[in-house]
């Protein structure tokens, strides 16, 4: 039997409007006023990092400042992108139990092969590539990722529609490694979009999003009906927005950590992405754990948990973290996306300068 979602589309909106959309969606499904969801989105010229993010690092900011190009941390986790009008972002938001599927990677499989699939139907061979693609011939046309919130799962993607590539390469700090590891000479040649690939085929926005329903409803067995968006939403969304959302605070909440001249920094990029790690010691002998920051491009479910990691790490001696990591994971209901207790131990061991344990 189906499960029934509502579809519904809210345009083009400023971006920490957009995420803060995002946050209202998450908490009036919870509460039961709306049902599962199918939402199409669409920004204005905006560079977009994920929750765990530093922010200098990730986005030049001047460069945005001066061509107008809105800056903005996502609920979700993941990498810096850069979107326009060009591109179409798509999400679902629906209860735990609604497609029988419990675990974030085989959600993020599911949902990535629906996603491909309805790109398919537009005449693309899109293939889902993990840990969070769809591409087209090695190239990326969808970056996705999510996250439960409770009993509650948002998961989130877009699709190149077109795209201006010097913009995205000159608003964003692309890492050369990341590049390299692909073997490109610009963030520009790892992206493909569906104007590139039609050409003078290219269908309007309302083919693409019906295609990608029908993936949707074909791959995850989802049947979608139009619907209205809900004054219990939008306020819930001003809500957001006025107190964390739409901050500058909340944006610059992890800026340029490394700064502190007392701060040790450190990195590790594993199967789940990047994580850096910046720690600052205390104690006669500098032997213990002041202060924690982790950030990066990985996917941790629920994002507290990576705050509440930090707070537990306060106060630790510096030979006792890879334990007190491990105890943190064992007692911590955590899902993630191909990262594990020992990519976080490796990336704090190469900030103190030693030797993660294996296991």
């Amino acid at each position: 039997m189906s499960k029934p979602f509502r579809s519904i589309d809210t345009g083009v909106r400023e971006g920490r409007a957009n995420i803060a959309f995002d946050a209202a969606l998450i908490e009036a499904r919870q509460n039961g006023d709306v049902t599962d969801t199918i939402r199409f989105l669409r920004f204005p010229p905006t560079a977009l990092i994920g929750r765990h993010q530093d922010l200098s690092r990730e986005v030049d900011l001047d460069y945005c400042q001066q061509h107008g190009i809105g800056t903005v941390r996502r609920i979700t986790g993941g990498g810096a992108i850069y979107l326009d009008e060009g591109q179409l972002g798509w999400e679902l938001v629906f209860h735990r139990s609604s497609l029988g599927i419990a675990a974030l990677p085989d959600l993020a499989r599911e949902i990535c092969n629906a996603a491909a699939l309805g790109l398919n139907k537009l005449g693309v061979e899109a293939k889902f590539r993990p840990r969070n693609d769809i591409e087209v011939d090695g190239r990326k046309i969808s970056g996705t990722g999510g996250f439960y919130d409770g009993d509650v799962l948002i998961y989130q993607g877009t699709v190149l529609v077109d795209l201006n590539p010097q913009r995205m390469v000159s608003a964003l700090h692309v890492p050369d490694a990341k590049l390299a590891k692909r073997q490109l000479d610009s963030a520009a040649q790892r992206v493909v979009t569906l104007k590139e690939l039609l050409g003078s085929d290219l269908p309007d926005l309302e083919t693409i999003k019906a295609a990608l329903i029908e993936g949707f409803s074909e791959g995850l067995g989802l049947q979608a009906h139009p619907g209205e968006i809900t004054e219990i939403e939008e306020q819930l969304a001003r809500q957001y927005f006025d107190e964390e959302i739409g901050s500058d605070e909340f944006v610059a909440e992890i800026d340029d950590p490394a700064a502190d001249a007392d701060v040790l920094a450190g990195s590790h990029t594993g199967a789940g992405g990047t994580i850096d790690a910046f720690v600052k010691l205390e104690g006669r002998r500098r032997d213990v754990l002041q202060r924690v920051l982790i950030s990066g491009d990985f996917f941790v479910t629920p994002p507290r948990v990576v705050f509440d990691l930090e707070a537990s790490l306060m106060g630790v001696k510096r030979t006792e973290v890879d334990d007190a990591i491990d105890k943190f994971f064992a007692r911590t209901e955590v899902g993630t996306l191909s990262v594990s207790p020992a990519d976080f131990r490796a990336s704090i061991a190469s900030a103190l300068g030693t030797d993660a344990s294996h296991g």
